[in-house]
């Protein structure tokens, strides 16, 4: 899914149940800190539990990393598309980057003896952890995550 070529992050509507949001930016790992800023404020106004935010932001400052470096190769002429909502029950959101994509199953197991030293895999590895569901398009240049929140999500 390729979104709209925004050149700043603007909520395209809230439906009083969900807040959806679209959003380009180019490969910039600053630009990828202020979707993560913007992501957790909108998750805070819906009284996220702590540990739903933490998990998010996490799951997607590894995803926003691997689009930015991986996919675009730190090419600043290229964008990375995010697209969310917040919903009463669960967070999703959808990252494209512009590169070739990849094969996930190809990635070497981070916990295997022998890539223990190795930096690859680790960041997909959480990802999986801390979200319910992350799966990838055909091409492998579009994640799409979702979390499902905790019960009683109200902060306490």
């Amino acid at each position: 899914m390729l979104l709209p070529d925004l050149d700043t992050m603007k909520p395209t509507s809230d439906h009083g149940t969900h807040l959806f949001t679209e959003v380009s930016i180019i490969s910039d790992p600053v630009e990828a800190r202020r979707v993560q800023d913007d992501i957790e404020q909108a998750l805070q106004a819906r009284q996220t539990h702590d540990h739903d935010i933490f998990s998010i932001r996490l799951a997607l400052e590894e995803a926003l990393v691997n689009a930015i470096k991986h996919g675009n190769q730190l090419d600043r002429g290229k964008k990375v598309h995010v697209s969310y909502r917040v919903l009463a029950d669960r967070f999703e959101i959808h990252i494209t980057d512009e590169g070739p994509g990849f094969d996930p199953t190809d990635v070497p197991d981070p916990t295997a003896v022998e890539n223990l030293e190795r930096p690859c895999g680790r960041g997909l590895m959480l990802m999986r952890h801390y979200m319910s569901d992350v799966a990838y398009s055909g091409s492998g240049n579009t994640v799409s995550m979702s979390k499902v929140f905790k019960p009683n999500n109200g902060k306490k």
